[in-house]
């Protein structure tokens, strides 16, 4: 199965929300109007006052049955709109039973409940208004199916994400240091792991530091990870000083000639300060080492946060140098639209996304699969 299928059915397998919501949105219909007896009653002419009321004789002749008149507007009211003719299929459509898609017209009120659709999916205010204002481009009044819709969205999704989409670079420095930040809970050990067994499939030998000693849950989860990969991992006693296993793991890579030095850290964000002095003792103590490390600072996000994963950029931006994204846990939210918002504000490379705790449920990110499964379209 290709990651693009399984990216699919992964990430909005609980909830196709966003793709049910553009279905409900093209299928609405304009509000009715109110019945006429709800209206105000119209204005009318005043009727001639007589004196008094004027008897007449009846008249002898047989009556003919009184028949009901035809249904006319009262005065004052606006004619009642005449009721467009239903679309039916063509021939070929009736033969294979096929049918038209619906259509709605592509104005104010649409555009509007578009931009709530998109923010309901994390895309963010500011990104919603923008997306929305570019989708009414050249389709502003014509009558359009959600297909189209979810076709236009798509591309011009691609569009914000190609920018940003890269591999994470590799250098020729031996090793080359990577450091991966992120809060507790986002996905960092896993990322970690997965990262590591497939450089060491792609024949790069590893090293990974487990420096979020004050976690023993995980240390032993990248423990099993370097099991499973064959990498070795390098911990340190509970508690212990995070920079000191850092400048070992970097004695051995050095030693061993590995390609690649993965160092965990932890994500305490309780108090900044200790966590902002922890990442930065880290750094002086490689560069100790290496003037020119960590090479790469990868921010793991947890895409079940939602718009809370743009406050963690902010916050990390200004604790470390974070050269580039790895979003997980797609495969648990149906509001993927944050890694749009991220893109459009941050513009950071995005290595790689995540749909499960398989070792090939981490991919190199791709904007236009993405936007595409994003939209619950086919491939």
């Amino acid at each position: 199965m290709s990651f693009f299928k399984k990216m699919r059915e992964k990430m909005f397998r609980s909830s196709d929300r966003l793709s049910e919501d553009l279905d409900a949105l093209v299928e609405d219909k304009a509000p009715e109007a109110p019945p006429p007896e709800s209206l105000p009653e119209p204005a009318r002419e005043a009727p001639l006052i007589l004196d008094r009321p004027v008897a007449q004789a009846p008249d002898p002749r047989p009556q003919p049955s009184p028949v009901p008149p035809a249904a006319a507007p009262l005065p004052g009211l606006p004619p009642e709109p005449e009721t467009e003719p239903e679309r039916r299929p063509g021939l070929f459509g009736r033969m294979f039973g096929q049918t038209e898609e619906p259509r709605r017209i592509l104005d104010d009120a649409m555009l509007e409940s578009l931009e709530e659709v998109l923010i309901q999916a994390d895309m963010g205010v500011e990104t919603a208004l923008r997306v929305t204002a570019n989708i009414a481009e050249g389709r502003y009044g014509r009558r359009v199916s959600a297909r189209e819709i979810k076709e236009a969205l798509a591309a011009e999704i691609a569009r914000i994400l190609e920018p940003v989409a890269r591999p994470m670079p590799l250098y020729p420095s031996r090793p080359q240091v990577v450091l991966v930040v992120g809060v507790n809970g986002s996905g960092k050990t896993t990322t970690i792991g997965k990262l590591a067994s497939q450089f060491r499939a792609a024949g790069k030998s590893v090293v990974i530091a487990a420096g979020d000693t004050f976690r023993a849950a995980a240390v032993e989860q990248l423990q099993v990870w370097g099991r499973r990969a064959g990498v070795p991992v390098l911990t340190a006693p509970e508690g212990s000083d995070p920079a000191s296993l850092a400048f070992d793991a970097m004695t051995k890579a050095q030693a061993e000639g590995a390609d690649l030095l993965m160092i965990d850290t932890a994500g305490r964000l309780q108090n900044r300060a200790d966590l902002m002095e922890e990442l930065s003792k880290i750094v002086r103590v490689i560069r100790k080492k290496d003037p020119d490390a960590p090479h790469n600072t990868l921010l793991v996000l947890d895409a079940t946060t939602g718009q809370n994963a743009l406050n963690q950029v902010e916050i990390f931006r200004k604790l470390a140098d974070v050269s580039g994204l790895v979003m997980t846990k797609l495969d648990g939210t149906a509001k993927g639209g944050v890694l749009v918002a991220l893109a459009d504000r941050f513009g950071l490379p995005i290595h790689a996304i995540g749909v499960g705790e398989q070792i090939d449920d981490l991919a190199p990110f791709d904007p236009e699969e993405f936007a595409r499964a994003l939209m619950g379209l086919d491939d």
